[in-house]
């Protein structure tokens, strides 16, 4: 029995220790004990106010009531991500990436079936009544919706300063995880080079069976005692800087967007979201392509048309560092890192919270019973984080392929060959004859499923050559019944938008009546 896992000890809070913290303790066997030990000498970075639909389900298995986390973090409903200005520099070049999949998305093909009408329509105004919904400012639920029930597919934006102690009180109090702060001063290994124990600066000697390295871009357990090497790619994704800012609202009754605003810049790209109380905004970009200065000066400028040019010059801006990549593996002897320790990429798409999330979930669910297995489920979740890493690295770099902008050598150098991986080389070489879907999903639980391409790449006007009834041949018969099938579910979503538009509410109308009346409890 010696060799049984029962001690989980997490170093370092945050969002990170605390999500890790509350699945692990709310989904693994009974017989586990969490420790969270957290220096209360270092400041959460604050960053990562956006989240996938993933986080409903998170917080609904920790026990949280939805009506709380509205309550207490400073919550608003996220729908998905509008890009501005990514194609071209045109005014109106923007486009939807939404939380909701095209219309039976698993039994029939709708992008080739749209292309015929690209220059009319965008695509994901057609395929789904997201788009629309968010173009409203609508939210996507109803106040008669249960907690974390959707009409429309849904994330939060949230406070991220807030967030991590409502986790911490919720762990503490109603999930039995034990907290210590204390800065840790030293860490102990057994003979075979396992982490026995750390020490700590008040606490003394905290044992443990298997630790999680939750200390943020440090890694002191990882990266630091182990010198697992970090794996950079600023050679694909060059932006390594963000100037973050948190502008109030001009009244108290504006609208709340109901969706991320990225809007690209001459070096990067701005954030937006919007909060009850506020907006955070934050500039990301590269180094090496301009100064803290000159993105300082666009970052204030885009502020500028909403709060007046004078507060935009007396808000404060606070920078962030770093370096682009991730951990060569995450998971080492009864070790495994979970956060920034493990990896930060551009905030793009909002992967932070979700691979925390992702990350949590599979050590929770896949608990090792005794070390001989934990052997095996880090091998199992080193393969499956260094898949999703890829992936991540793909997607986000597909946002830069796909420009037509020359107007900097940031957007053209973004374009070079030797920048791109050669999987996604072979993707944008397939998808310029057959769209993408399905068959371009490699795992059961994909981070970005093949919708999320599909939406990128027509989002930015991706080329795909059609097979028309002419080529369709012998199978003409299937083509004019998936043609039916395609125009049908093209009106439907047409009626559907119509409907909703009638039922849903403006974002902020709902968050006030949740903030006073509450969510029906599932």
């Amino acid at each position: 029995m010696a060799d049984h896992i029962t001690r989980v000890v997490i170093v370092g809070g945050g969002s990170a220790g605390w999500l890790a913290a509350g699945i692990i303790a709310a989904t693994s066997p009974s017989h586990v004990q969490v420790t969270l030990i957290e220096s209360p000498d270092v400041a959460a970075i604050g960053v990562g106010e956006g989240t996938w639909p993933t986080m409903r389900a998170t917080l609904q298995s920790m026990g949280i009531s939805e009506t709380d986390f509205f309550r207490e973090c400073d919550v608003s409903f996220k729908q998905g991500s509008k890009f501005s200005r990514w194609t071209s520099l045109a005014k109106d070049d923007d486009y939807y990436h939404p939380f909701t999949a095209p219309a039976k998305y698993h039994e029939i093909n709708l992008a080739p079936f749209w292309l015929p009408f690209k220059n009319k329509i965008p695509f994901a105004h057609v395929v789904c009544p997201q788009a629309a919904i968010c173009d409203s400012g609508f939210s996507p639920k109803q106040i008669t919706t249960a907690e974390f029930g959707a009409v429309l597919n849904y994330g939060y934006h949230l406070d991220a300063g807030k967030f991590a102690p409502f986790l911490h009180k919720h762990c503490v109090e109603k999930l039995g995880v034990t907290y210590i702060s204390a800065n840790v001063t030293a860490i102990n290994s057994h003979e075979n080079g396992d982490i026995r124990s750390v020490d700590t600066d008040t606490q003394g000697e905290v044992a443990g069976d298997l630790f999680v390295d939750c200390t943020g871009l440090s890694s002191m357990l990882l990266g630091k005692h182990y010198s697992i090497p970090f794996v950079s790619q600023k050679n694909i994704l060059f932006n390594d800087s963000a100037l973050a800012v948190q502008i109030p609202y001009a009244g108290g009754a504006d609208a709340i967007a109901s969706h991320t605003l990225s809007t690209a810049q001459t070096n990067g790209w701005i954030w937006d979201i919007g909060l009850q109380s506020r907006r955070g905004i934050g500039h990301v970009f590269s180094s090496h392509y301009t100064t803290d200065e000159l993105a300082e000066r666009e970052l204030r400028n885009y502020i500028a048309p909403t709060v007046g040019e004078k507060m935009a010059e007396e808000l404060s801006v606070r920078k962030i560092s770093f370096n682009p990549g991730h951990r060569k593996i995450f998971w080492h002897k009864n070790c495994v890192a979970i956060g920034l320790s493990a990896g930060f990429i551009e905030p793009l798409e909002a992967t932070a919270l979700v691979l925390i999330e992702l990350s949590a979930k599979m050590i929770a669910e896949q608990f090792p019973a005794n070390r001989n297995a934990m052997d095996i489920v880090a091998k199992r979740f080193n393969n499956t984080l260094s898949h999703h890493w890829e992936k991540i690295i793909i997607f986000l770099k597909l946002h830069y392929v796909l420009t037509r902008r020359v107007d900097t050598e940031y957007w053209r150098d973004n374009c070079l060959a030797s920048t791109i991986p050669d999987s996604l080389h072979e993707l944008l070489a397939l998808w310029k004859v057959q769209s993408p879907w399905l068959y371009d999903e490699m795992l059961r639980e994909e981070m970005f499923p093949s919708a999320s391409y599909q939406y990128i790449y027509y989002g930015m006007k991706g080329k795909t050559e059609v097979m028309g009834v002419d080529s369709a041949g012998s199978n003409k018969h299937l083509y004019d019944k998936k043609l039916r099938k395609a125009e049908a579910l093209f009106m439907e979503n047409a009626q559907h938008i119509q409907q909703l538009k009638k039922v849903l509410q403006p974002n902020r109308e709902l968050i006030e009546k949740i903030k006073q009346h509450g969510l029906q409890a599932i």
